[in-house]
């Protein structure tokens, strides 16, 4: 009976349903980043603004008209005029810090999750994860309200700790829905949920308060979060293995085609080699590169909309739409930045090393030129915004560069070093929206020059160091039974198989003959 009854369900889905999982994998990561940068736009009609006159010791002289309409853009008239709306007396290093508050619990439960995942299955980990923040979402504006900033800050930390364990869980799922000959299709489904929460969040975010008060931003998202959680628990599942209603077909040829399925029914991965990851040079010259592209990443993420608001003075609708408009173009140029480095990897045009030297230098002196650009283009608000796209078409580079590095160099630990990498690096979305507070307390053009500079600076060294010590191989700690250890090895054995004590004790001969 209950095997009919799966049967039945399963011919109800025309999709395969390793797609179905990638579908809703795409939705959880756009679900994410939509509750995540939510906040960056609400924040600017969450503030009282006030407009410093000529004489005052905060009057900026190369201050942009304000050409909004301020019936619908300006909080200040607003206040007046619509009584459910509320505004906070927050200074613009308190909004840096509120905006950084997600990532101080983001970075603590990424390797966890990742470890849980691996352990468990990704499918609760993400689920359970995205509802506790979809929840805290939800709350948002009674929780402001009655706690002001201090309960913000707290409630951002809580969404930061539900979210931390998305990237790692979903990597370790499609690890195993993705075959081999498939995986491109699915890093495009599944990882183009970023830009199309970045997308949705900053456009949608706009429209709402456009035409409504601020507290709406929270509510949407945050049901959408919960949509999202019902039907991800009813149609999938972590693996082909356990979901019940799959095809006999589909699961069979799943479990030929995907690796870790494969190596999963003959043996067990070995525990992860901490005492080698921990030394590696090019693992750390990987995470020093994540650590500035998320600099500049995150800079235009939770930054750009102010900058639109503050400096440039476009009115919410028109800040919103503005603000999604780079990440539609890095979207697109990921897409070609992939074919080309493919392309000329299969023609030979050069390694995968130096793709990955490449791409990621595109992604990150590019960017950091043009958003020094944008901020000379002064009150040209049609230069700036093609300034600022230009800055993040080129940001798409860094999927064919870096992000995928780690699949290179450890394809076997890639899930744990991947949440190493990206939990690390995250450490960025906590300093720099907090720095750019302390550097613009007034919002002023050359205030945000000198944060842009910044921002310029930290690309370019951490691209440097990457591009001296980047590796395109898979490094020995990897898999010590194939590559042994190295020369100059001398901290024992990574496990207790005797073949790796065997293995080390050659390698010491060796040593010593030398």
């Amino acid at each position: 009976m209950l095997t009919g009854w799966r049967l039945a369900l399963s011919k109800l889905f025309i999709i395969p349903q390793r797609y179905v999982m990638a579908t809703m994998a795409l939705f959880a990561i756009a679900n994410a980043y939509t509750m995540r940068v939510c906040l960056n736009l609400a924040i600017t009609q969450m503030v009282r603004k006030t407009t410093a006159s000529e004489g005052d010791p905060h009057y900026d002289p190369d201050a942009c008209p304000d050409l909004s309409q301020r019936s619908f853009g300006n909080s200040s008239l607003k206040a007046d005029l619509d009584d459910d709306t509320v505004y906070f007396e927050w200074s613009e290093a308190t909004q840096g810090l509120l905006l950084s508050s997600f990532y101080y619990g983001y970075v603590l439960t990424h390797i966890p999750g990742g470890m849980l995942s691996e352990r468990y299955g990704g499918k609760w980990v993400v689920g359970l994860g995205l509802l506790s923040t979809a929840v805290c979402t939800l709350v948002t504006p009674m929780v402001v309200r009655a706690g002001g900033a201090p309960a913000l800050f707290a409630l951002r930390v809580i969404e930061g700790l539900g979210e931390g364990p998305t990237m790692p869980g979903l990597m370790t799922m499609v690890s195993r829905w993705a075959p081999k000959t498939e995986r491109g299709r699915f890093g495009a489904i599944v990882f183009g949920g970023a830009q199309i929460g970045n997308i949705a969040g900053t456009y949608l975010s706009g429209l709402v308060m456009y035409n409504g008060i601020w507290d709406n931003v929270f509510y949407l998202f945050g049901g959408l979060g919960f949509a999202w959680f019902i039907t991800w628990s009813l149609i999938c599942y972590s693996t082909p293995n356990t979901h019940p209603f799959i095809s006999d077909a589909e699961k069979k040829f799943l479990n030929e085609n995907v690796d870790s399925l494969i190596h999963a029914s003959k043996q067990k991965l070995d525990p992860v080699p901490w005492k080698a990851l921990l030394r590696s040079v090019p693992l750390w010259a990987l995470i020093i590169a994540a650590i500035g592209h998320d600099w500049g990443y995150f800079t235009m993420v939770t930054d750009l909309p102010k900058y639109m608001t503050d400096v440039l003075k476009f009115n919410i609708k028109s800040a919103g739409l503005l603000s999604a408009m780079p990440y539609v173009a890095m979207w697109i140029a990921s897409f070609f930045f992939g074919l080309l480095c493919d392309f000329c990897i299969k023609k030979g045009y050069h390694n995968i090393k130096n793709a990955r030297k490449i791409y990621t230098t595109i992604a990150a002196t590019g960017p950091g030129i043009c958003i020094i650009l944008a901020s000379y283009s002064g009150c040209d608000t049609t230069l700036a915004v093609f300034w600022f796209i230009a800055a993040m078409t080129l940001m798409g580079a860094y999927y064919s560069g870096m992000k995928i590095n780690a699949l290179d160099i450890t394809p076997n630990y890639a899930g744990t070093t991947t949440s190493l990498v990206n939990g690390v690096a995250a450490i960025s979305a906590i300093i720099s929206p907090y720095l750019i507070g302390l550097l613009t307390p007034d919002s002023t053009l050359k205030q945000w020059r000198i944060a842009f500079w910044v921002c310029l600076a930290v690309l370019v060294i951490t691209n440097i160091i990457y591009i001296i010590f980047a590796q395109g191989d898979q490094l020995w700690w990897d898999d010590v039974k194939k590559h042994g250890y190295p020369k100059n090895w001398q901290h024992g054995p990574l496990n207790l198989r005797p073949e790796d004590s065997e293995s080390q004790n050659k390698t010491e001969k060796t040593k010593e003959k030398q």
